[in-house]
């Protein structure tokens, strides 16, 4: 009895055994190779999977996913014989499983060597400055190399990147050194261009107000010189239309005196005594003129010919008391220049008569 329950175990344990050897279940994203006997049989797929037990073997399970490899940084000589440390990722997967396990032993060290000798092909070729520069040229050139070569081995390479490129620490010093002062250089570049624009800005800015000034400076003289054309023209327009008289004028002439003497430069105003006979010639010359030419007063001015009289009267007897005035403070200043003794070969000014400054000429005329 005891030995027929031994042998029961037995039969069991063979039967759990060969069950467990006869079913394969294989996850998504991986296959299977399997070899009868030593040989190549099939390939497994994701799912659930029957094999002949103690026949069938699974040779490698292969992970079909796209994998990402580091590989450590390797140093690589450029063409100008400078060392570099070059780090690189590479992104692969597996096509085909079968190729995969029988064409090459150990396929990711084959991808790593080979990465590593193709990158010193190209980086031999550049020098650093360049290699720094051309990352994706390195890439894309690595990339093809690596495609072309693993395609035979089942494996595709889908990407190559370098993650970083160290020169040595001199090397580092010296770049940055020349960064600086590629730095400085277009800061200096910048501040001189801002400068000159502004300079520009400036002297346009400038030149426009100038022109601005001018341009109002030219109109304002315009605007005035219009403005006394006119008024000089109203005038001269109106004294036409009034057709004054010489007695007019004389009265006008009278009231000009006492500006001209109360001027801030005439210290001392000189009267002469010839100043009647002056003014009598004066008005006789205007009075033969208006004859000549028919210079008649006009109804209207004739109406104020009284009035105009009787002021030219006034102002005529003000101008002589000042003349006279004047007259007297000119012989006490030189009185007091020459200390009393005063020259002897000048007359006394006879005085003057104000009714003779406003009369009519042609009378004076008469008299004489």
């Amino acid at each position: 009895m005891e030995f027929l329950a031994i042998l029961m175990i037995a039969v069991a344990l063979i039967g759990v055994v060969t069950l467990f050897k006869a079913v394969r279940i294989v996850p998504q994203q991986r296959q299977d190779v399997v070899e009868r006997l030593g040989r190549y049989k099939r390939t497994l797929n994701p799912g659930l999977n029957l094999l002949v037990p103690f026949v069938d073997a699974v040779r490698t399970k292969v992970d079909m996913r796209e994998q990402v490899v580091s590989f450590p940084p390797q140093p690589v000589i450029t063409s100008d014989n400078l060392v570099v440390s070059i780090d690189t990722v590479l992104y692969f997967k597996v096509v085909d499983s079968v190729r995969a396990t029988y064409e090459i032993s150990n396929f990711l060290q084959a991808i790593e060597q080979l990465t590593v000798t193709t990158l010193r092909n190209v980086i031999g070729s550049l020098d650093l400055e360049r290699a720094l520069t051309s990352r994706e040229e390195i890439n894309r050139h690595l990339s093809g190399v690596l495609d072309e070569t693993t395609g035979r081995w089942g494996i595709k390479v889908t990407r190559v990147e370098i993650k970083a490129i160290e020169p040595p620490p001199s090397i580092r010093d010296s770049m940055e050194k020349q960064m600086r002062a590629e730095r400085d250089r277009r800061a200096a570049i910048l501040n001189a261009e801002g400068h000159k624009q502004s300079q520009i800005l400036t002297a346009e800015g400038e030149k426009q107000a100038a022109v601005l000034r001018a341009d109002g400076d030219r109109q304002a003289r315009i605007l005035q010189a219009e403005g006394q054309a006119k008024a000089i023209r109203t005038v001269f327009d109106a004294i036409h239309t009034a057709n004054p008289s010489q007695k007019v004028l004389a009265y006008q002439y009278l009231q000009a005196l006492p500006q001209i003497a109360n001027g801030t430069a005439n210290k001392v105003w000189i009267v002469p005594t010839e100043l009647t006979k002056a003014l009598e010639g004066m008005g006789g010359a205007l009075g033969g003129l208006a004859n000549m030419v028919g210079d008649q007063p006009s109804p209207e001015a004739a109406k104020s010919a009284g009035e105009v009289e009787r002021e030219a009267a006034e102002a005529a007897e003000a101008a002589a008391i000042a003349a006279q005035e004047i007259h007297d403070e000119v012989r006490v200043a030189e009185a007091q220049a020459t200390g009393g003794n005063a020259p002897k070969g000048l007359p006394a000014p006879e005085p003057v008569d104000p009714a003779s400054l406003v009369n009519d000429p042609a009378d004076q005329r008469e008299r004489g």
